[in-house]
């Protein structure tokens, strides 16, 4: 899932949906030291579980990721160099997952790349009309397996 990302070169990760934080602690392990990880999560508990987290890289936000373009403005990134999300996007309304992918796309960096999470290919065709090229990995170290999409613009 993290294969894609440039860590020596990256400046702000973005992650949608980190949940209890296993990919946050993995990022913050290869985050440059001069970098930022700002994290979305919509789940009080999980948010609060977050903050706990000692890294002054780390920015923990309790709000939507559709609205990344404002909260990387307010860090003062100027874009997002990679997005790694493990967001339910098959079951979150359609309007919701649109504003997240095209405020996804509109916030990457040239190079970078939105990375998404899923345990089916139902977003396989929403991700293609958003994105000009989407590669598709398998994982089995996952349980279930999973699919890992790698978006560029």
């Amino acid at each position: 899932m993290l294969r894609p990302i440039r860590f020596k070169t990256a400046r702000c990760i973005v992650e949608y949906g980190p949940g209890t934080g296993i990919f946050t602690l993995k990022l913050l392990e290869r985050l440059h030291p001069e970098g930022k990880l700002l994290i979305f999560e919509v789940n009080k508990e999980f948010y609060e579980a977050l903050k706990q987290i000692n890294d002054p890289r780390l920015i923990v936000i309790n709000d939507s990721a559709e609205k990344i373009e404002s909260y990387l403005r307010h860090y003062h990134c100027s874009h997002a160099d990679f997005i790694v999300s493990s967001l339910p996007l098959t079951v979150l309304p359609e309007n919701m997952v649109h504003n997240i992918l095209i405020n996804s796309k509109y916030c990457l960096s040239e190079s970078g790349a939105f990375i998404q999470f899923q345990y089916s290919l139902k977003l396989r065709s929403k991700l293609k009309s958003v994105f000009s090229k989407v590669k598709i990995r398998f994982t089995f170290f996952n349980i279930p397996p999973a699919f890992v999409f790698i978006c560029r613009k």
